[in-house]
Order: C-alpha cells, then structure tokens, then sequence
C-alpha cells in the first residue's frame, strides 16, 4: 500500500518527503511548514496575544506549545498537501516560554471582527481536549485595536450609570430577592419595594428567577417597576430594577423590549449561560437600558486554576461586547476569589490602561468604555469597609441574605448598607457609627463577632 501511495504521488507530481521539516506540493516545489515557535518573533501592534499556562503531556513544554499554536490558528495534527505559501503570514507564534506560561500571538487577520464567538472559538477551542497537555489555563488575551474598533463596548459604563442613577461619590447599593425562586409577584415587587425605600438603589432578580409559573415575566416586571416609581416619589432617590431577561435569543429580545416600553433603566442577563453570540445581539440591538452581566455557571471553567479559561479573560469579552456592569468576586463573601486576582480583574474592566502582571496581560482599551464592577454573594454590611478599600468606589455592593435577613427586616437592612456605605466614606468605623444608627448595629450584632 505505501509503494502504491508513492507512486499516486509521482503521478499527480508530488514527491514524498517523510521528514517533519518540509511540505512537498506540486510540481516538486518544496515550502516549508508555517513555524509555530519563533522564540525570536515580536508580537506585532495588530497581533492578539493570549498568556496560557501549559502542563505538557508526556512531551516538551516547546512541543506542547507549538500544538497549542497550531490548533488554534492555521495546523492541524498532520501535516497536509493542501497548505500554500501565503498561509505562512496567519500562522499562530509561540513567542515566550517562561516557566509553565507561554505567551502567543495571533495576526488579526484569523479572526473575523466584531465576532466574539469566533475569536472563542480558535483561542479557547479544541486546545483544551487535546492529549497532548495534561492542564491548559488561558489566563488572559491582549485585544489589539483593529479588534477592539470592531466592538461597541459598553453603551454606559460607569459614568453612565452614575449619571442615570444620581449617584457620583459612592458605591452603588444593590440586593437580589430572596428567596430566589418561589415568591409570588405581588411579594416579589414587595419587598423590591422595602430595599429601595431602605436605600437600596438597585434591585435585581437571582440569576435563575425566568418566567416560572408562580411569577411571570411580564406582570413582575410591571409590578415591580410601579414600586421602583412609588420609592423614587417617596425616597426622592432614583430606583432601578434589574430584571432579568435570559431566554432563548428571540425570546430575550422581546422581553428586552417590554423592559424599554415600560421605562426600564436596566436589564440583566446570565452572560455564559446566555452565550456570547446572543449577548451580542442584546447589545447591538441599542436599547436604552444599562445591561448588567451576571456571570453565572463562569465557575465551571474559570475556578480551576491549572485548567480552563480564567475570570479575567471572561471580563475582557464582557468589556468587548458591551456590558454596562459585571460581577467579578468579594473574596469576604461565600464565593471563591483571591484578592489579588479580583482586584486586577477590578482594574482589567474599570481602567483604560493596564499593565501587565503574573496574570494579566497589557491592554489599552482605548474607546472602549468602563465597565462597573459588581460585588456580590455572601455580602453583609460589616464587609462593605473591606470592599471599598481594596476595590474603591466605582462598585456597585450587592447583598441578599445580607439585607433580608436583618432582624429589623428589608428595608432596615437596607439601611444598614447604606449606613455602611456612609460610615466608611467618612473614615468612621462601623462599630462607632452604629451607636447611633439601630439598623447597623443589628447587623453587626449578627454578622461580626
């Protein structure tokens, strides 16, 4: 059979060459294989950079790499008699080896623009099921600016939101409904109603609170957005409820639209769950409400820190698109999140330039606007000193148990954030302020020992 191959290649004039240095295509012409490792390559301005951590197979760190390289971009795991000379340029380069990372870049040419779900699709694909790494983290990627054009980026951002809600020098106060399923919508707007009458500037659903029989989409969304009218008259304060729309695309759209026609400043959607593709089409569609990003199901691959795909890469596609705010970690709550790495992915959404780091790549985000950061789970008032200080005020504190379950009830929960949010602010400790302030000291009564 090998005799017959050779001669069908000597008959269609190929040559055969067996070595894994040379490609032999017609009429004899030798082209050497793209070069996957170029240890001496610069990246260029238009080049995507992707910083991975990489744990070989039974082979060199180098020929890991490589395969990493090629996967991704213009290879395959053979060589082929179909590949021409002016691919050579598209090929992915393995430019740095340090330690387990290994820095590569792409030309911007291999990706279609303004298609996030493309870009995914050849970094973070079928890289990560190859044999030939045993762990593979993409921990962040460097956008360059013919990519980064190609994007709206946040219709708001933070200075958009802030002017929306009224709200300049301090963080913004948000809680979610508990329980997070199973409350009937006239409840549901309720106690919507005693957060924002507490001081609660944000309301939001859970991030698994749909269209379930017991509360439907459309009669919560008006109810709870008559509340959100009702606090604002009485507060003086601007509200905002942020529903959440997560559906089937077209589904999404529609409800998207109510949110619009019935006065909505906000609408919520699950990013990872919703896919890239379709949070996409919410933000391009140019609707006139803030889109805050729940990241909910991000654990899944961004919690293992040998393998998957890092939070700080799943915050620059959430940048890219065009969310308005995103939830990115407490470190005190009860989700998993070291301090270092939430608050570079603080600076990573929230800056226009950032340097590079152990984690973290340098970008410059140009137009592309801020985006607000989200703190959420697990949160009570007595964290809220920790979180300014180490992710400032641009910060949007959302609490649920933390607010709900106050001995004093919702709305002096919500109070109790807001005398948090006061107090640290003033430089005043909480245990001070709250000799004058019941709602506080009920919470730290509870929560801090």
């Amino acid at each position: 059979m090998f005799f017959i191959f050779i001669l069908y290649l000597i008959a269609k004039g190929l040559k055969y060459n067996n070595s894994n240095l040379y490609i032999i295509i017609k009429r004899g012409k030798k082209v050497k294989p793209i070069d996957f490792l170029n240890l001496k390559y610069k990246p260029k301005k238009s080049d995507l950079v992707c910083l991975f951590r990489v744990e070989p197979n039974k082979v060199s760190l180098k020929e890991a790499a490589e395969h990493i390289a090629l996967e991704s971009s213009t290879g395959t795991w053979d060589e082929v008699l179909t590949e021409k000379d002016y691919m050579k340029k598209l090929g992915a380069k393995v430019f740095l080896i340090k330690g387990k990372n290994v820095k590569i870049a792409y030309p911007s040419s291999l990706f279609e623009k303004g298609n996030a779900p493309n870009i995914l699709s050849s970094i973070a694909g079928n890289i990560f099921g190859m044999k030939i790494v045993k762990n593979l983290r993409l921990d962040d990627i460097k956008i360059p600016d013919e990519i980064l054009n190609s994007f709206k980026g946040p219709k708001y951002g933070i200075k958009g939101i802030r002017k929306m809600m009224k709200v300049y020098d301090r963080p913004l106060i948000g809680t979610i409904i508990k329980p997070k399923l199973g409350l009937k919508t006239k409840d549901h707007a309720k106690v919507a109603y005693d957060a924002w009458l507490g001081g609660c500037d944000l309301v939001k659903d859970d991030e698994n609170l749909s269209s379930q029989n017991f509360n439907k989409f459309e009669e919560r969304l008006a109810r709870t957005l008559e509340k959100a009218d009702k606090a604002e008259e009485e507060t003086g304060e601007k509200k905002a409820y942020l529903v959440n729309v997560t559906a089937e695309t077209k589904e999404m759209i529609k409800r998207a639209e109510l949110v619009e026609q019935l006065g909505g400043k906000f609408v919520m959607v699950d990013v990872v769950t919703e896919g890239f593709g379709a949070l996409q089409t919410l933000r391009e569609a140019d609707f006139n409400m803030a889109i805050h990003a729940h990241r909910a199901m991000h654990a899944a691959f961004t919690r293992n820190p040998r393998h998957g795909i890092s939070m700080m890469v799943l915050a620059d596609i959430v940048r890219l698109i065009g969310c308005d705010s995103l939830h990115i970690g407490t470190v005190v709550g009860k989700l998993e999140g070291r301090l270092n790495e939430i608050s570079e992915i603080d600076e990573e959404i929230e800056k226009k330039y950032v340097k590079e780091t152990k984690i973290r790549l340098e970008q410059n985000w140009g137009t592309i606007k801020p985006v607000m950061a989200v703190s959420s789970g697990g949160l009570h008032p007595g964290h809220v000193p920790f979180l300014i200080k180490h992710l400032g005020k641009d910060l949007i504190i959302q609490a649920g148990g933390g607010i709900h379950s106050n001995p004093l009830g919702t709305s002096a929960g919500a109070r109790a954030m807001r005398q948090a949010v006061n107090a640290t602010m003033q430089n005043i400790s909480l245990k001070k302020y709250s000799e004058k302030h019941a709602e506080l000291k009920a919470a730290l009564d509870k929560w801090v020992k």
